[in-house]
């Protein structure tokens, strides 16, 4: 699985950094960026809750 946040959507509300920190992160602005390339098996199920969840459906699916 892979993901992407859409920066222009983020609201940098802290629910996918806080919940998957080993696929998000903050970036310079303060916006959430992906910090993998692919999500790992073991928070799969984590990383799809969060891209369902994101109040401003930044997250997608690539």
């Amino acid at each position: 699985m892979k993901v992407k946040v859409e920066k222009d959507d983020c609201i940098s509300c802290g629910l996918c950094v806080n919940e998957v920190p080993a696929v998000y992160d903050w970036d310079d602005d303060d916006k959430a960026e992906v910090i993998v390339d692919e999500v790992p098996d073991n928070v799969e199920q984590e990383a799809k809750d969060v891209l369902e969840s994101c109040p401003t459906d930044a997250i997608i699916e690539v």
